[in-house]
């Protein structure tokens, strides 16, 4: 069986990057410090500066990404003065200038959310996941993502209509249809862009960690076994974390060497990592 690598690197993303080759990752998972966020430990970018911060190391990603690549940001905006910022969706529109192509959003869905409301709104109790890619044409494993059919199915099933057996066509001209019949005897069906995980909860020495499940999806989704995935912000190690235990090779950079050493530790050392890498630690100024 082939060695997995994890390979982890201590500096500037946008500095680091330049030191990987062009077109060598098949997968980018990463969540970004957000505008205002972590001052303490990252600095604290801007909202009006955050595309003008990002758009250098996003400019890296996409050199070092393969055609047939993807790339997931997890993300999310602020409110400020009583309305939410706009700097997600120019940051959008500025990825797509810079030749990305907005292929999906999933909404993750932190379904371990407890309530709240502030004089304007509600408890936030969901995040962004945008993917682009380079091209039209990408690596996507369907099969592996899955869910159970789940309880709709077994009235809406029971008793099937006559336009249920056949194509039928979206009344609102979209061009789209279904066969509802193609789901009888199904235990399995594909999910919605919807995923629906826990968040974590201070126990990954990180302000702002997320769970295992959340790479994991898009890894399963989007990499297979011996695959390149990479998370330029990789704070506690999460997504190396996974890949390793999928059978994925990792490359992980901070700025902060605190996180670095912890991730590098947790490799050689914690008993949940089910699998023996070899680390290149290489610490960049």
């Amino acid at each position: 069986m082939q060695e997995i690598q994890t390979e982890i690197f201590f500096g500037d993303s946008k500095e680091v990057l330049k030191e990987l080759d062009d077109n060598s990752i098949d997968l980018i998972v990463t969540s970004p410090p957000y505008a205002d966020r972590r001052k303490q430990t990252y600095g604290g970018v801007k909202p009006e500066k955050y595309v003008e911060w990002f758009l250098p190391i996003s400019e890296q990603l996409f050199r070092v990404l393969k055609p047939t690549g993807t790339f997931i940001l997890n993300i999310k905006e602020k409110a400020e003065n009583g309305e939410r910022h706009t700097y997600v969706i120019e940051l959008i529109l500025a990825l797509k200038k810079q030749g990305w192509l907005w292929t999906e959003e999933y909404i993750w869905h932190k379904k371990n959310s407890y309530p709240g409301k502030w004089p304007n709104r509600f408890r936030d109790a969901w995040e962004r996941c945008i993917q682009f890619n380079k091209e039209r044409n990408f690596n996507m494993y369907q099969e592996e993502v899955k869910v159970p059919i789940g309880d709709w199915a077994e009235n809406r099933l029971k008793k099937l209509s006559d336009t249920d057996m056949v194509r039928d066509n979206s009344k609102n001209g979209s061009g789209f249809g279904k066969n509802v019949s193609n789901w009888l005897d199904k235990k399995t069906v594909y999910p919605t862009n919807v995923i629906n995980f826990a968040t974590v909860c201070n126990n990954k020495n990180h302000s702002a960690a997320f769970p295992n499940e959340l790479p994991e999806w898009f890894i399963k989704l989007f990499s297979k076994e011996d695959d390149w995935v990479l998370d330029p912000f990789m704070g506690s190690g999460t997504t190396l974390e996974v890949a390793g235990k999928l059978r994925r090779n990792s490359i992980g950079i901070d700025i902060v060497k605190e996180y670095v050493k912890m991730v590098e530790t947790a490799i050689y050392e914690k008993e949940y990592v089910l699998f023996e890498p070899k680390v290149k630690y290489e610490k960049r100024n």
